[in-house]
């Protein structure tokens, strides 16, 4: 049965800045399975499988804490931090729906609070964090946690965005190009930053970690391609939450929504995603 550790909940704490609602929910969900392959992958080369104690850091939801969970098997040991509530009861729900003995859910705030480890001593062979070193204030501190939670000779596997502004259509159209920037300048608003991923490799060296592999990932979709749902998804759900936010305003958001509207007209539109790196470094 999985677990969740309530005693650690944060009071008080902010929304995510893209938000924990139900349309994010389903956003996350189509995300994760156009970029399995990618992550499967991953989690091969790092010599992830049957056995392996690992630690999903930023869970969201769990879909690639499922993944993990069958991955590892009934001998191995899948943790999920993350500081969402109500992410935390999704990991917990979808866990107990499947039957996943081997998954245990904390709810952690990274920059205030250690990675709880199985047992005392025992650190996790391999740590995932997809996409949650972009919106933390601290990566150094960050990189501390997951390295404090890794035994001697254990792997952290990162996808982080080393390039954000290539997201957008091909050739470049003004709205889009804008909301790029508009979202960029959100994240920077919290405290993030989209290309964080220089900074990272810099602290996971800081830190001692050995960078074992470093593998740029750039794609690009056609409106027929299920690929393109993800880009043009994201501008749909991000728009609503720009303008909630104060960042753009409704006139702004429907230019962009006509923008994009057209480009899916015209089955040779070519919209890239924001370049991803992908970082595996070893304790």
């Amino acid at each position: 049965m999985s677990q969740v550790n309530d005693s650690n909940k944060i009071q008080g704490k902010p929304d995510y800045v893209l938000g924990t609602h139900n349309q994010e929910h389903a956003r996350l969900g189509m995300q994760h399975s156009l970029w399995r392959e990618f992550v499967l992958d991953a989690w091969k080369r790092a010599e992830i499988g049957s056995g392996s104690s690992v630690v999903d850091v930023g869970a969201g939801p769990g879909f690639a804490t499922m993944d993990l969970a069958e991955i590892v098997g009934a001998t191995g040991h899948v943790t999920a931090v993350e500081i969402s509530s109500k992410f935390v009861q999704e990991v917990k729900d979808q866990a107990n729906a499947r039957g996943f003995n081997n998954v245990n859910v904390h709810i952690v705030d990274l920059m205030h609070e250690d990675i709880p480890l199985v047992s005392a001593g025992a650190g996790f062979d391999a740590a995932w964090c997809r996409w949650v070193c972009m919106f933390v204030a601290d990566v150094g501190a960050l990189v501390r946690r997951i390295h404090g939670s890794l035994r001697a000779g254990g792997v952290a596997v990162f996808h982080e965005y080393v390039h954000y502004e290539t997201y957008g259509l091909q050739p470049p159209t003004p709205g889009i190009d804008s909301f790029t920037q508009a979202a960029m300048e959100s994240f920077r608003a919290r405290g993030g930053n989209a290309n964080i991923a220089g900074t990272l490799l810099k602290e996971l060296r800081q830190q001692g970690f050995e960078i074992v592999s470093i593998k740029p990932i750039a794609r690009s979709a056609r409106p027929h391609e299920p690929l393109w749902q993800w880009p043009a998804g994201f501008i749909r759900t991000y728009l609503p939450r720009l303008v909630e936010l104060g960042h753009i305003d409704n006139a702004f958001a429907a230019n962009v929504l006509d923008e994009l509207a057209r480009a899916e007209q015209d089955p040779q539109s070519i919209m890239l995603t924001p370049t991803v790196l992908e970082i595996i470094a070893r304790k």
